[in-house]
C-alpha cells in the first residue's frame, strides 16, 4: 500500500521548489511540526523539572532516545512499505493527540513524572517512523533537480524552528505553565496534518504496475540494508556521514560546555559560540536553497568536511569568546554545506524505492550512534585534556573526508541539473 494523492509529474518536476506551491505547503507543515517540536522539549524540561529531583528529569528527557534508536531502521521499513506522506500525517496526528493529552491531564491533576516519561517514550517511539518518512518525502513531492534546494530549505525551516521555538515555549509556561506550553506544541503540530493532506505526490518509477509479491518486514529491513552495502556511492557516503558525526558530536556539545566553563566564558558565552555556529549552517541552508544545485557535490562535500575538522581542532586552543564565535561560525558553515550536500546527495542517489531505508540508516548514525560518542568525550576531557580531544575528534571527522576524496564514485558524484 503506497500514497496515492499523485501530482503530474513534469509539470512538479520543472517549477523551482521555491516557487512550487506544492513544496511550500509541505515546508509550511514541516516548519509547523519542528516549532512543535521544539515547544514540546520546553514543555517537558519544564514539567520534569517541576516535578522531580534533577536526576529524575534527566531520565524523563532521555527515555526517548532509546526507542527512537532501537527502532527507526524498522520505521525506514514501514516509510518504504506504506509511503512517507501517509506516514508523516499518522506520526504527527498521535504526537498531537499525545500532548494535548498530556496538556489536559496536567492541567486537571498537577505535575506528575509518570505520564511526562510515557510522553517521551511515546515521542521516541513514533519519532523512530517519523524521521525515516520525513526524509524519504522531499524526493516524492520535487523533481531530483530540486533536491538540493529543497534541503535548504529543510535546513532552514530547522533553523527557525530553533530560533523561535525557545521563546514560544518559555511564553506558553509563562502564561499558563506546563499545561499552557503542552497545548501550543499539540497545535503546532496539528497545523503540519491538513498542509501534509493536501501535498501532492510524484509518482514513483513502476507505480503504474503490477505490485511486487508482498515480503515480510523483515526482509524488507535486510534488503534495504543490502541495497546500501552494495551501492558504490551509498556505503561510502554512510562511512563518511558516521565519521563526521562522531568527531563532530562530543566537541559541539559536550566539549564546548567544558571549553566555556574553562576559558571562563559562563553559560552566555557558550550561547553567544552557539549562535556562531547556527548561523554559519543557516548561511549554508540559505545558499543551498538559493541556489539550487552546487556543481561536483561530492567533492565540495569532501573538502568541506576536511576544512571543518581543522575549524574543529583550532576551536579548543582559541583564547578568546570573539575568536571562538568566529570558529563556529565557520564550522557551522561548513558542516551545513557538508550536512545539506550528503543529504541531497542521500536523496538523489538513492533507487526511491529504498529511500525510507536509507534515510533511517543515515539517522540511526547521525541521531542514534553519534550521541553515544558525548561520554566518552567527556571523560576523555577530564584525562587528557580539551585540546587533545578535540584534535582527536577533528582527525576522526576529517576521515570522513578522506573517505569522501579516496572514493571515485562518491568523490566525483553530482547532483541532477
Amino acid at each position: 500500500m503506497t500514497d496515492t494523492l499523485m501530482a503530474p509529474a513534469t509539470a512538479a518536476e520543472d517549477r523551482a521548489a521555491h516557487r512550487d506551491p506544492n513544496v511550500l505547503r509541505w515546508l509550511g507543515a514541516y516548519t509547523a511540526s519542528m516549532l512543535g517540536d521544539s515547544v514540546y522539549y520546553i514543555a517537558l524540561s519544564w514539567a520534569a523539572v517541576q516535578a522531580g529531583t534533577p536526576t529524575e528529569a534527566g531520565v524523563v528527557m532521555s527515555v526517548s532516545a532509546l526507542p527512537r534508536a532501537v527502532l527507526m531502521l524498522g520505521g525506514g521499513v514501514l516509510a518504504d512499505r506504506l509511503g512517507p506522506r501517509r506516514v508523516v500525517i499518522g506520526s504527527d496526528a498521535v504526537r498531537c493527540a499525545a500532548v494535548l493529552a498530556v496538556a489536559a491531564l496536567l492541567f486537571l491533576t498537577g505535575p506528575g513524572l509518570w505520564p511526562l516519561a510515557l510522553l517521551a517514550l511515546l515521542f521516541g517511539t513514533v519519532d523512530a517512523v517519523f524521521m525515516p518518512a520525513v526524509g524519504a518525502l522531499p524526493a516524492r513531492i520535487t523533481g531530483k533537480g530540486q533536491l538540493a534546494r529543497v534541503q535548504g530549505m529543510r535546513g532552514l525551516a530547522i533553523r527557525c524552528a530553533g530560533v523561535a521555538g525557545a521563546p514560544l515555549g518559555g511564553l506558553g509556561v509563562a502564561l499558563g505553565g506546563a499545561p499552557a506550553a503542552f497545548a501550543l506544541a499539540g497545535l503546532l503540530i496539528a497545523v503540519s496534518v491538513p498542509l501534509l493532506i493536501s501535498v501532492r505526490l510524484l509518482p514513483l518509477p513502476g507505480d503504474d504496475r503490477p505490485g511486487a509479491p508482498r515480503t515480510t518486514a523483515w526482509a524488507d529491513l535486510a534488503g534495504g540494508l543490502r541495497y546500501i552495502r552494495g551501492h558504490r556511492v551509498l556505503a561510502p557516503l554512510m562511512l563518511a556521514i558516521a565519521l563526521g558525526d562522531f568527531g563532530f558530536v562530543g566537541p559541539l556539545n559536550v566539549g564546548l560546555t567544558l571549553l566555556a566553563d574553562r576559558r571562563g566564558w559562563g553559560a552566555a558565552g557558550m550561547g553567544w559560540v552557539l549562535a556562531g555556529f547556527g548561523a554559519g549552517a543557516g548561511a549554508a541552508s540559505l545558499l543551498l536553497a538559493v541556489r539550487g544545485r552546487v556543481p561536483r557535490a561530492g567533492l565540495v562535500a569532501a573538502w568541506a568536511i576536511l576544512a571543518g575538522s581543522v575549524a574543529i581542532g583550532t576551536l579548543a586552543y582559541v583564547p578568546r569568546l570573539v575568536g571562538a564565535v568566529g570558529v563556529a561560525l565557520l564550522i557551522g558553515l561548513l558542516a551545513g554545506l557538508s550536512g545539506v550536500l550528503c543529504g541531497a546527495l542521500l536523496q538523489t542517489l538513492s533507487d526511491p524505492a529504498y529511500l525510507g531505508r536509507v534515510t533511517a540508516v543515515a539517522s540511526v548514525v547521525s541521531l542514534g550512534l553519534a550521541p553515544l560518542s558525548m561520554p566518552f568525550a567527556a571523560a576523555a576531557v577530564g584525562a587528557f585534556g580539551l585540546g587533545p580531544v578535540f584534535v582527536t575528534s577533528a582527525a576522526v571527522c576529517g576521515l570522513g573526508g578522506v573517505v569522501a576524496l579516496c572514493v571515485p564514485g562518491l568523490r566525483r558524484a553530482e547532483l541532477p541539473r
